[in-house]
């Protein structure tokens, strides 16, 4: 079996691509979900050590047998229904696409380190109107995101239909500030150099 004919394996979010410039040089990259680790390969491939995690056996075993062992850590778990597998470590960035598991939120938030980022794509209400997923706890409320992400940094936000493949979608890219970059007890020298520079690719 090739990648060709494995679900999961088309090419990355461009939502992904777009705000991957976000994750610090070298900084471990979690993907929530991985499926056949497209996500965890686009960072890999940026020289991020990657850890991935998917209930699927067959999933998980592409994926180690498809990148090199040094700098992957590819985990086979169900995150709705067993333990947390990364139970008290932080992660530079935390990827999840087309998924939503609402009691996970606050674990993933938790998984942050200081000035790491949230890459967040899924469907949002409207969906059931052109395909699957169509139950509600699957589908993101006008603005779920938002308020998911209250206390970080939003840099990006898009909510709506996408015509090429009907689909209504939810997207944020979103930083756990440090303190310094938030503003808080910043030395004279951090402050004088200016707010931190999120850039819009």
């Amino acid at each position: 079996m090739t990648a060709d004919n494995l679900h999961g394996t088309e090419p990355p979010s461009a939502w992904v691509q777009r705000w991957s410039h976000l994750v610090p040089a070298r900084g471990a990259v979690l993907d929530v979900a991985c499926g056949y680790g497209r996500h965890a390969r686009w960072f890999y491939e940026r020289n991020h050590p990657v850890a991935l995690v998917d209930r699927a056996q067959a999933a998980i075993e592409f994926i180690a047998n498809s990148l090199p062992a040094q700098g992957v850590e590819a985990v086979v778990a169900d995150i709705e229904e067993g333990p947390w597998p990364f139970a008290g470590r932080q992660f530079d960035a935390v990827v999840v696409t087309n998924y939503l598991w609402r009691p996970l939120l606050p674990t993933l938030l938790a998984s942050l380190a200081p000035g790491a980022v949230l890459i967040y794509e899924t469907f949002t209400q409207g969906n059931e109107t052109v395909g699957k997923p169509s139950r509600p706890d699957f589908l993101l409320r006008p603005g779920e995101l938002l308020e998911v992400c209250r206390g970080l940094r939003v840099v990006a936000f898009e909510e709506g239909f996408e015509e090429r493949s009907p689909r209504f979608v939810q997207r944020i890219a979103a930083v756990r500030e440090t303190a310094l970059s938030a503003g808080l007890s910043a030395p004279a020298a951090v402050a004088a150099e200016g707010p931190p520079r999120y850039r819009l690719a």
